[in-house]
């Protein structure tokens, strides 16, 4: 729906203002400030209510969030000084307590076998609600470039789904409506909020002493979501769930449980009624599973295996260790290599341990229903892919495409039967160790130029995407976001800053690389109004210069978005 705005406004102020002294200083009212364009319906989401409420968790909670930002900074520093994460000696006691269990399913969410992934917009949304899934992943985060319009018409879509009043005509005239597609029944939503590190730039937060910054994505996401929907949820008989992405730490984890806490009581609704499944993406919380299970206990659903961001993670946190974290080819790093066996084998066990959900991850394959050849291989990969998931003791699984929905529910379906789950699997014969956990090494492998060069035009073609307001996009049968995007680029800086060398012998330094870009950039199909220009200025950014930034998207929201 991205429509033109009706208005624009520099300042749109929201909540008092009114000053009150302490003695020693003035103090203000928090606040929010809209400085977005305001388009068509904006104002049923960004009502002054929901803003009293996005403002009453910023003050609450933001605070502990820039800490929380600040300690993952502290422990990038010691990965690149030499210190291996590990499993937590000050939480053994809860990893060996038997005792405790999470809360498991809420209504709707009991049989989670296959689960669609996609941004929010209201065609894709139409398309997830109707595709015969069990469950929707509502991305406002990887799948959806947070545009102001995205971010605001996201929750529009939401707001419309929730109330059974979704529809969509395309500019060609071709009307869309929710119909619950082959099963008659629309999938339980589960909204997936931006990560801790993302900010909304058009909502300012004003503190009490009267200091600006802009509202954190994660809390204006959830927050708007709940204020909205919660309560709506709960009458259709599911309730506000989320998924929770790039937590970094079970710290992490407790700061959602308090929002989550807080949130209840503020609204009335009844104490652990929310539901969260947490996106086990990076490194450092693959070494607090349980804590972060436990920290969320009472809200908690289950765990899921984010493959992709995974890798970027390991990339990322040992990105200057030298040879022993050095990656091959992306498409050499298999689900089944041995460090990423060890991740989900105890990402599996670890949940049914503790009554929670294990749900695997996304393959990127994706059909072509014009090329019969390549529909063909992506449902072969799709259905190894599903079918390794459901026998390691997953409970359901990601597909990005309607069309991968009946190849994965058949694999879960042949291991599940009618049974809705398979929690009672508590494989206790699983055993990973901190050092399986970190075996890049055994991956072996190799670096190509092709490699290389693949890495480039899914690097800049993805970015050009994401700066256009398309978050998930299909590039050469492959579903890419922004967490495959992250990987190419930090292939490239780690493999220049490493001297890494080539299959074919080729030293892959600053010089060459900029060749390879100059070739990738110059041999794309430009269309009028392209952002590639600014592709690739974001890419030579986050891959070719001395500085590596955490995340690619941070950079290019604040400046291109």
């Amino acid at each position: 729906m991205n429509t033109p705005p009706l208005a624009t406004t520099n300042r749109v102020s929201t909540g008092s203002t009114t000053g009150t002294s302490t003695g020693s200083f003035a103090t203000i009212e928090p606040h929010l400030e809209i400085t977005g364009d305001l388009g068509p319906r904006y104002e049923e989401i960004l009502t002054p209510e929901a803003l009293v409420f996005l403002a009453e968790l910023h003050d609450r909670f933001a605070g502990t969030r820039h800490d929380l930002l600040a300690a993952r900074l502290r422990k990038r520093v010691d990965a690149a000084n030499g210190r291996d994460p590990g499993f937590l000696t000050e939480t053994a006691h809860l990893r060996r307590d038997p005792s405790w269990r999470v809360a498991g399913a809420g209504p709707g969410l009991e049989d989670r076998r296959v689960e669609i992934t996609g941004p929010t917009d209201r065609k894709m949304a139409i398309n997830a609600l109707n595709s015969g899934a069990k469950v929707w992943l509502a991305d406002q985060e990887d799948a959806t470039s947070p545009t102001w319009a995205n971010v605001v018409e996201g929750q529009l879509s939401l707001f419309d789904t929730v109330r059974g009043q979704l529809s969509f005509t395309s500019p060609e005239g071709k009307e869309y409506s929710v119909t619950g597609g082959p099963t008659g029944q629309t999938p339980t939503i589960v909204m997936r909020p931006r990560g801790w590190h993302l900010v909304e730039k058009n909502l300012i937060f004003v503190d009490r002493a009267n200091r600006r910054m802009s509202a954190s994505g994660s809390l204006v996401d959830f927050g708007l979501y709940f204020f909205h929907n919660a309560k709506r949820l709960i009458q259709n008989g599911s309730g506000p769930y989320f998924y929770l992405p790039k937590l970094e730490s079970h710290y992490e984890a407790r700061l959602w449980d308090d929002i989550f806490s807080h949130s209840e009581e503020r609204l009335g609704i009844e104490y652990g009624t929310i539901r969260a499944t947490v996106l086990i993406e990076t490194i450092q919380a693959a070494f607090e599973m349980e804590e972060i299970l436990y920290e969320l206990r009472d809200h908690c659903a289950g765990l899921n295996a984010g493959r992709w961001d995974y890798i970027f993670s390991i990339i990322k946190t040992f990105r200057t260790r030298g040879r022993r974290f050095v990656f091959p080819d992306r498409k050499q790093i298999t689900m089944t290599v041995p460090f990423m066996r060890a991740y989900t084998e105890l990402l599996v066990s670890t949940c049914h341990r503790r009554g929670a959900y294990a749900i695997g991850g996304m393959s990127a394959f994706i059909p072509n229903r014009r090329d019969p050849e390549v529909t063909a291989r992506a449902l072969e990969q799709v259905a190894a892919d599903k079918r390794r998931e459901a026998t390691d003791g997953f409970d359901g699984t990601w597909v990005a495409h309607p069309d991968l929905i009946p190849t994965a529910q058949a694999e879960f379906d042949a291991v599940l039967g009618t049974n809705p789950n398979q929690v009672h699997r508590t494989r206790d014969e699983v055993s990973v160790t901190a050092a399986e956990l970190l075996d890049v090494a055994s991956v072996g492998g190799q670096i190509t130029e092709s490699g290389v060069r693949d890495n480039l035009k899914i690097g800049l073609r993805y970015i050009e995407s994401w700066l256009r307001g398309v978050g998930a996009a299909a590039i050469d049968n492959l579903m890419e976001d922004a967490a495959t995007a992250e990987i190419s680029r930090s292939q490239v800086w780690q493999w220049i800053h490493d001297n890494s060398v080539t299959a074919e012998g080729r030293r892959i330094d600053k010089t060459w690389v900029n060749e390879q870009v100059s070739e990738v950039f110059a041999g794309l199909e430009r269309t009028p109004g392209d952002r590639f220009d600014d592709a690739l200025e974001v890419f030579r950014a986050s891959a070719l210069e001395p500085e590596f930034p955490t995340f690619l998207t941070v950079g290019a929201y604040a400046r291109y978005l």
